[in-house]
This record gives C-alpha cells, sequence and structure tokens, in this order.
C-alpha cells in the first residue's frame, strides 16, 4: 500500500482532542489546513508526553534565546475537534524537533506498524523515511507560539479525565473503583 504523507505547514489549527467520555475517550491529533481536516488517533499517555517533552524544548528554547524573542500569547483554543472526525491512522510513533532556520517546531506522528513491537527492527523504522510503501505520517510545522497554545490545550485535554483515587491515583469511575491500596475494598 503506498505512503499517505499529510503536511501542514503551517496548519490553520494543530489541536489535541478528545471524544466520549472520560473513562472511555478517544485522543486524537487534528491538523487543518483551510478544508482539509487530518485526524490521527493516539493515546492519552502520547499526548500527556508529548505535551510534556514540547514544554521542555520550548522552555529550553527560551533559555537559549531561539524562540521568538517577543512571544506573542495565542487566545486559548476551547472549540471542539473538527468535523468531519475520520481518523487517518493509529499513531505508534511520535518525533518532535526544532527547526532553526525557519524557526519553527515539527511535529510527526507515524502510523503504528507491527516492526514496532520488534525492538531488532526499531532501527530500520528510520530508513522508513524515503520509502513509498513505508507508514503514512502526519508532519505540522508550526511557531513557538503555536506550539505553547498546543501544549496548554494538550495538558487540560488529559487532566479533563477521570480524578485519581486518593489513595492508589488509579482513575476513579463515577460509581468508585476496588481500591488496592483498600485490600480490594471498594473506594466510592
Amino acid at each position: 500500500m503506498v505512503r499517505r504523507a499529510f503536511v501542514f505547514d503551517p496548519p490553520d489549527r494543530f489541536v489535541a482532542g478528545t471524544v466520549g467520555e472520560p473513562g472511555s475517550r478517544t485522543f486524537f491529533l487534528q491538523a487543518r489546513e483551510g478544508s482539509r481536516v487530518v485526524s490521527v488517533i493516539l493515546e492519552k499517555t502520547q499526548v500527556a508526553i508529548l505535551a510534556e517533552r514540547l514544554g521542555s524544548l520550548l522552555t529550553e528554547l527560551d533559555q537559549r534565546g531561539l524562540a521568538e524573542l517577543n512571544p506573542v500569547h495565542l487566545p486559548d483554543d476551547v472549540a471542539p475537534l473538527d468535523e468531519p472526525l475520520n481518523e487517518a491512522f493509529r499513531a505508534g510513533t511520535l518525533t518532535l524537533g526544532w527547526d532553526g532556520e525557519r524557526r519553527s517546531v515539527l511535529i510527526e506522528a507515524r502510523a503504528q506498524t507491527e516492526e514496532e513491537d520488534d525492538p531488532e527492527t526499531l532501527e530500520a523504522l528510520e530508513d522508513l523515511e524515503d520509502d513509498p510503501d513505508g507508514p503514512d505520517f502526519l508532519r505540522v510545522r508550526i511557531t513557538a507560539d503555536a506550539a505553547r497554545t498546543f501544549v496548554e490545550r494538550a495538558m487540560r485535554v488529559v487532566r479533563a479525565g477521570r480524578p485519581p483515587c486518593p489513595l492508589c491515583g488509579n482513575p476513579l469511575d463515577p460509581q468508585g473503583h476496588i481500591c488496592p491500596r483498600r485490600n480490594g475494598q471498594y473506594v466510592h
């Protein structure tokens, strides 16, 4: 199957969002440029790690004076995900980088492949970059200001899930859960 490449340089909008109720949400990365919308499914932990690492990258860029000298605070993006919400693929690998020449953040999500489960073929994934039959990918190039807005929204989306149990930290369902810290007793 021929690889599909979704490139947004830059997008009109790039966000992390969810569909569904806490406890059974589906997480998406979504890029939009004009009427073209691409949505990629990923795990909650992937969203959290991407936001955390992107925040660290932005902090380092600020310390080195490489990002915008006068950061502009963009308005918070609280709008729902754009329609139509059709998944292009499920992300297996996320890549993050800084393009110093263009002074922009590069984020890439690659489709999950069977090879990712085999640690010996992890290096072979990098060889797939130019392979026309390689995994689908979404590549987005955004400014540091847009990246800050992305991080704020992504962290809000992650925190909007079920509250943690005060004893064990596992997510609490509205009706409670069986807590390992209480020897299997039900906690409300």
